[in-house]
């Protein structure tokens, strides 16, 4: 059985034993929200699956076993701590995987910090055996920080959901494609407020300007008589927000975790499928700063690289792949850049009294750079290379 998982997590391309491993059968039904490409004329499997359609996959996909899974989490924390990470979140963490940090937890297996939001389809089994007033601090270096619910899809592979067609169609040739919602939106709706009723963060993804309505519209249902109640409630990427989504947000106290770099690596095709005006709006990160807001930026590693220098250069210069300006009255400071990769995400997470910026009583977790990214031309910005990472006074990365 063979799956290759695409680099945006939403999807595989699985061959037969693959179907047959995960039970996904010819002629069977696409799932709500859920995307199988056929062989043309049949029902019959083609290769491709996404979103709704992929949750068998990837929940159940092979991982590590306790025997290596110490080993495993050295060498996945060390991807992060040499590109100057020392707060890591694990976002869409099923049960099984909750369950598996506890243990590296337990055995001491965690250098840096890591952040787990378990996935709305696992919250009551994570429920069962962490009682919600445990989550929201850490233990042995992970925290169990939230609910992560994906409303949508990826707007470079087409599932993102939005209130306007593709003007390229859909991921099977469908015709007035707009996307459409990854789970059913009832179920979306219990699954927001069953962790709202517990007092419990809500990560919430939404990438399309529909989903990012209904992403405001559940926010709003489930709070009741408070939407406006600071939860530190997240709308992750929020590519393609628009000016008035952007207005519900600061009144809803929503954190825009933003990604530049799709400015870079995926201008060129959201220009394709949405045209140049919506793809020269997407991360309107320079906005929401002068709207008040605290708006974050992320690799979203592994659909991007875990490169935090080209992340902060893509959001000063947003230059796509083949050279394109796009957004320029989206473009940030080098220091407005750094404040959305530190002391924001230090919000983000609540832990702004400890984490985020170099001062007095916090935590002495810092990176040493190659060069000044506030002094340095804006091009260069991307060669700046991490020299040195320290976690709470601590080496925990030097370059060689």
């Amino acid at each position: 059985p063979v799956v290759i998982v695409h680099t945006t997590m939403h999807g595989a391309v699985l061959n037969s034993k693959g179907f047959a491993k995960f039970g996904l059968k010819d002629g069977m039904a696409t799932p709500p929200g859920g995307v199988i490409v056929r062989k043309p004329g049949t029902q019959d499997l083609q290769g491709l699956v996404m979103e709704a359609a992929y949750l068998p996959v990837v929940s159940n996909l092979p991982g590590t076993t306790p025997a290596t899974e110490v080993e495993a989490a050295r060498k996945g924390q060390m991807i992060y701590a040499a590109a100057g990470i020392t707060t890591a979140q694990d976002g869409a963490t099923h049960a099984p995987q909750v369950a598996q940090l506890q243990r590296i937890a337990r055995q001491g297996g965690l250098f840096i910090d890591v952040v787990a939001y378990p996935f709305v389809t696992d919250v009551k089994t994570v429920l069962a055996d962490n009682p919600a007033p445990t989550w929201g601090r850490y233990e042995q270096r992970l925290k169990i920080g939230g609910c992560k619910l994906t409303v949508d899809g990826s707007p470079q592979a087409k599932t993102a959901w939005f209130t306007t067609p593709y003007l390229t169609g859909g991921p099977n040739g469908e015709k007035d494609w707009k996307g459409n919602p990854v789970m059913p939106p009832p179920e979306m709706h219990d699954a927001i407020k069953l962790c709202y009723d517990n007092h419990l963060q809500m990560l919430l993804h939404g990438n399309g300007d529909a989903a990012i309505d209904f992403l405001i519209e559940a926010h709003v249902k489930a709070a009741g008589a408070d939407p406006t109640r600071d939860r530190r409630t997240v709308g992750i990427h929020s590519q393609f927000i628009r000016p008035d989504q952007l207005v519900k947000y600061k009144e809803y106290h929503i954190v825009p975790a933003l990604f530049t770099l799709h400015t870079y690596f995926f201008y060129d095709t959201h220009v394709l499928n949405r045209g140049p005006q919506q793809a020269g709006a997407i991360s309107p990160i320079k906005t929401a700063m002068e709207m008040g807001m605290r708006p974050t930026n992320h690799t979203d590693y592994a659909v991007t690289p875990i490169d935090q220098m080209l992340m902060l250069w893509s959001a000063v210069n947003r230059i796509s792949r083949k050279g394109v300006l796009n957004g320029a009255d989206q473009r940030l400071t080098p220091y407005q850049g750094l404040q959305a990769m530190t002391i924001n995400a230090a919000y983000q997470y609540g832990e702004q009294q400890n984490k985020g910026s170099i001062e007095v009583g916090k935590l002495a977790d810092l990176v040493v750079l190659s060069a000044n990214p506030l002094t340095v031309p804006p091009m260069q910005i991307k060669d700046i290379k991490i020299v040195e990472t320290i976690k709470e006074g601590k080496t925990i990365y030097a370059a060689p």
